[in-house]
C-alpha cells in the first residue's frame, strides 16, 4: 500500500505502522504510566492493550467534558430566555 496523500504531501510511516488516512492520525510517544492504575483502567474499560486503554480513557474524559459544556450551555440558554443572568456560572463550563 502506498503513502496517504494530503494536499500533494505524502504520509509515510515507519515499517512497524501502517499507513493511515489523515483523519486518524496518530502520535507515537513514550509514556511513564502507573501500572496498578492501568490494570484498573483496562478492568474498567474492558480493554486488553495500553494503547487500547490509553486511548479509550482519553476519549471518554473528552465526552464528559464536551457533555459537561453542553449541558452548562444549555442551562446558561435557559437562564438567558427567561430573562435571567447568572454570568458567574460561567465557570462552570469546564468543570
Amino acid at each position: 500500500m502506498g503513502p496517504e496523500s494530503r494536499h500533494g504531501h505524502n504520509v509515510h510511516l515507519p515499517a512497524e505502522r501502517r499507513t493511515i488516512p489523515w483523519e486518524m492520525s496518530m502520535a507515537a510517544t513514550h509514556l511513564h504510566l502507573d501500572e496498578d492504575l492501568l490494570t484498573e483502567a483496562a478492568a474498567a474499560l474492558g480493554t486488553t492493550t495500553e494503547r487500547e486503554t490509553v486511548t479509550d480513557a482519553l476519549r471518554q474524559v473528552v465526552r464528559v467534558r464536551r457533555e459537561r459544556r453542553r449541558r452548562a450551555l444549555a442551562d446558561l440558554q435557559e437562564i438567558a430566555a427567561s430573562g435571567g443572568s447568572h454570568l458567574d456560572r460561567l465557570g462552570e463550563l469546564d468543570r
